[in-house]
């Protein structure tokens, strides 16, 4: 009979990376990423970690005092990941589990399941139920809205290590200037890679039904979020005008939003991101209704815990590669020929580089 497991403390703490190369985005440009580091210590001695992409400092700031307050809550509580996410969502259900809430409960279901799979002295992805394998991964660190010259050097430079894909994003003055960066890096790029554009919620619908279409002919993946993210009875009508897959998902909040999304048929492709899908509980949950609809899935930033889940995933497609936190970390997730590759380690393989943390806390 397995041991039970409590949770003694929860804690946190923010930082601020700097990235190798800065991602423009229509919305903000990233030169340092902020994040929260989570810890689950149990009255066993097990550490189990997690952190997530808190897109600005105030909002990882912020979210320091929400770990507090459920660290108090979940005191004591057995290393459940069902119950725990039970009983944030109780917690929270006045006030709505989403937003930043969601991120800190998400990290905590994802620390959780760290802790379960150190217990075992497995992967993540073995106590998954997977093997432990690699995945085809796609390089996301950068090809943001640059000239279109830099982005072709830029794609050039981001297939080190073997990738056999690579995103870029779009959402520049005007349509002609992202056709022309879209042609300069395809031209730039091997025919066998593949390349994914991601609009980032640019457009409006009227936009999306001709921009996205004219794309048919470039050698585009998928185009990825052409407008709001939740406005899935549009997201389909572009769907059905344009031959080039679209592709959604990252900001589905919880298994609702991905069942809406999926009786919509908003899209031929989806994408979780797991700060917003309610971690590896809410993953496996949003797994099982894209097999039932035979959606392909691939992930949203966060690698080193996504790796696992990916492969945990049965219409599993492409992992999103960023080196964001490997700054911070012990052993960064290794790309080998284009493929990430989990490593030999109990639990999800996050471990902190203590001076690391230290030297990019935040103040």
């Amino acid at each position: 009979m397995m041991q039970r497991i409590s949770i003694r403390s929860i804690s946190a703490t923010p930082v601020s990376v700097p990235t190798k190369r800065a991602l423009v985005t229509r919305a903000h440009i990233f030169q340092s990423v902020p994040l929260i580091l989570v810890d689950i210590e149990t009255n066993e001695g097990i550490t189990g970690r997690a952190y997530s992409f808190c897109y600005s400092q105030s909002v990882a700031k912020s979210s320091m005092v929400e770990v507090d307050e459920l660290s108090r809550i979940l005191g004591g509580q057995a290393v459940a990941p069902l119950e725990l996410s039970g009983l944030m969502s109780r917690y929270f259900k006045l006030c709505s589990l989403t937003g930043p809430l969601l991120m800190v409960a998400s990290a905590i279901d994802v620390a959780a399941w760290d802790v379960l799979a150190i217990s075992a002295n497995l992967p993540l992805s073995i106590l998954l139920g997977a093997e432990q394998r690699s995945g085809p991964a796609y390089n996301s660190c950068g090809l943001g809205l640059i000239t279109a010259d830099a982005a072709a050097d830029e794609a050039e430079e981001l297939l080190f290590g073997g990738f056999c894909a690579v995103k870029m994003r779009l959402g520049r003055s005007s349509f002609g200037d992202d056709l022309a960066a879209v042609r300069a890096v395809r031209k730039r790029l091997p025919d066998d890679i593949a390349l994914m554009v991601d609009y980032n919620q640019a457009l409006t619908f009227a936009q999306a039904m001709q921009y996205c279409p004219a794309f048919d002919d470039e050698g585009i993946f998928w185009i990825e979020e052409p407008i709001r993210h939740d406005d899935y009875e549009h997201a389909a009508l572009v769907a059905r005008a344009s031959k080039t897959p679209i592709q959604l998902g990252e900001n589905c909040v919880g298994t609702r939003a991905i069942r809406d999304a999926l009786k919509a048929v908003a899209s031929d492709y989806l994408m979780f991101d797991q700060d917003r899908i309610g971690g590896v509980t809410g993953w496996r949950h949003a797994a099982g209704l894209a097999s039932a609809y035979d959606r392909e899935v691939s992930t949203h930033l966060l690698p080193e815990v996504s790796a696992h889940l990916i492969a945990s995933t049965p219409t599993r497609q492409w992992l999103e590669y960023v080196d964001w936190a490997d700054p911070i970390l012990q052993e960064p997730l290794k790309i080998v020929d284009g493929m990430a590759v989990i490593a030999d380690l109990a639990g999800n393989g996050l471990r902190w580089d203590t001076d690391a943390v230290e030297k990019y806390r935040m103040d």
